[in-house]
């Protein structure tokens, strides 16, 4: 099963995430306490998104 980008940023923003700036490869997320680092491939795999919530210190969603 895949995830959109789109769907994993939506839950990283209602989770208090927000953009902090562009970078070459990746869009950088923040919440002033945690940075996590997004690349910007259209479709991650379940496996993947679910590490970037483990980093961001959420639950797993998908």
């Amino acid at each position: 099963m895949s995830v959109k980008r789109k769907d994993l940023i939506n839950y990283l923003e209602s989770n208090g995430f927000y953009l902090l700036r562009e970078g070459a490869n990746h869009s950088i997320y923040t919440n002033n306490d945690k940075t996590i680092p997004l690349k910007r491939h259209n479709i991650f795999d379940r496996i993947t998104a679910n590490q970037i919530c483990k980093q961001a210190g959420l639950t797993k969603k998908f």
